[in-house]
């Protein structure tokens, strides 16, 4: 049995400009299936929120808790472009959710029909939905499609005003010229040039989400051409080694990467995390992985967190718990903190594999070594206990947590709390009740004293 099992209500999130991809709802195992690129390897702020809401939240709100949106009668009303639309509009689209009007501007873009009047209403109507970078992106798609060229250089002045960046979803009109190579070379031609007279946030943003585009549609060496013609920064090609990486085209990504060094852009610590990453999903084995890791650290790149949470995971996902911890403690001696879900591979391994003393330990020894993230391990053990069904022993983790000052986080002491009640332990219940507010007391007293 794998050391880690695959769970629906876990996996690995990461703070975006965007909103989370829709990429984030495909869960499979460690090692089958691939870490998801964009949340497990790129460096950026770890959102805790998104975290303790994956691994702590037992129901997710249901699509059918929200307020029923009449799709069909809204993109009718836009298709007939009457002189009532707006009106029309209102009397409906005061709950459109960003998922909605992304879904309109598809299907608007899609039947090349003017979005403007739309999207002016947005501005009415949705201010923040206004100002959301795919909501703009899909705009100047839209303007692209109908050939609306100087209402589209208009938007993008007042997007540079704004500060918007463009996303890979202003250049969904490409997917139509993947096969017209000619065509495609002069629209991208085309693009860059417009993108250098607006300059600011969209020409480097934009930049980006071209080559990320183009790379989607297997159009590499025109990514290239275009980090070629603009400039030649690591991050325009770690863009085409993470398309590479989800190909598992490793060859390639070797090939990359000596281009990168002889055009003077030496490979950075994201950019062996995708090749790490790919290596432990293609390969099923951290050898080849771990002298990639010998490889960055001879070469002067220092890896990060989430070099050591790949290896980790893969690790862990091959039963192999001995290489996970000497990879943990390689991460502990450089003096790396380990982010929470790094916590979390060992808490669940350990506890899927039914080692539940060893998950136990492992909370009991990080709480001494890594405080910070003390509550988060203490409940999430306790989640675990709970969602299995042993409420005696989540009871006491809760307790043994506020005897030590420790605030558990609320939803899991509801849960608990709740349980211990429906299933007549009223006495645990009263007991932990008890406890809780008696800390909580005691914590705002200090605070306000």
């Amino acid at each position: 049995m794998s050391l880690l099992r695959t769970q629906s209500n876990f996996r690995l999130l990461s703070t975006s400009s965007q909103d989370p991809p829709s990429s984030a709802s495909v869960e499979h195992s460690v090692v089958n299936e691939s870490f998801e690129f964009d949340d497990l390897v790129e460096d950026r702020n770890f959102e805790l929120e998104s975290l303790r809401t994956a691994d702590f939240d037992e129901s997710p709100s249901k699509p059918g808790h929200m307020p029923y949106i009449n799709m069909d009668y809204i993109i009718d009303t836009i298709r007939r472009d009457e002189k009532n639309m707006e009106s029309r509009l209102n009397l409906i689209g005061t709950s459109l959710r960003k998922f909605n009007v992304i879904e309109i501007f598809q299907v608007l873009n899609r039947d090349r029909l003017p979005a403007l009047r739309f999207f002016y209403w947005i501005r009415n109507a949705h201010p923040k939905l206004y100002g959301n970078h795919d909501v703009c992106s899909l705009m100047f798609d839209n303007c692209w499609r109908l050939r609306e060229y100087k209402t589209m250089l208009h938007l993008l002045e007042d997007f540079q005003s704004r500060r918007i960046c463009l996303t890979d979803k202003a250049f969904g009109f490409l997917a139509l010229l993947s096969s017209q190579k000619v065509i495609m070379a002069e629209t991208v031609k085309k693009l860059l040039k417009i993108l250098d007279e607006v300059g600011g946030p969209c020409h480097s943003s934009g930049i980006h989400s071209l080559i990320k585009m183009l790379c989607a549609l297997n159009l590499f060496d025109m990514a290239k051409l275009i980090i070629e013609t603009t400039e030649t920064k690591v991050s325009y090609y770690n863009i085409l080694v993470r398309e590479k990486c989800i190909r598992g085209q490793l060859k390639d990504i070797r090939c990359i990467l000596d281009e990168m060094r002889e055009k003077g852009c030496e490979p950075a610590a994201i950019t062996y995390n995708y090749l790490i990453s790919s290596l432990c999903k293609h390969q099923g084995s951290t050898i080849e992985a771990y002298q990639v890791l010998d490889e960055m650290v001879e070469r002067g790149c220092s890896p990060n967190a989430l070099t050591f949470e790949v290896l980790i995971y893969c690790s862990c996902g091959l039963g192999n718990l001995d290489n996970a911890i000497g990879f943990y403690d390689q991460m502990v001696s450089r003096g790396i903190e380990p982010r929470l879900s790094t916590h979390a591979a060992f808490i669940k391994g350990y506890f899927y594999s039914q080692q539940y003393e060893a998950a136990y330990n492992y909370v009991v020894g990080s709480s001494m070594k890594h405080k910070p993230s003390t509550n988060w391990i203490y409940s999430l053990l306790a989640s675990l206990h709970q969602k299995k069904g042993d409420l005696i022993v989540a009871h006491k983790i809760l307790v043994e947590m506020i005897e030590k000052g420790l605030k558990p986080q609320h939803s899991v002491y509801s849960r608990i709390l709740k349980r211990l009640r429906k299933t007549g332990r009223e006495h645990l219940a009263t007991n932990l009740e008890a406890r809780f507010r008696s800390l909580v007391y005691q914590s705002s007293s200090m605070e306000t004293g």
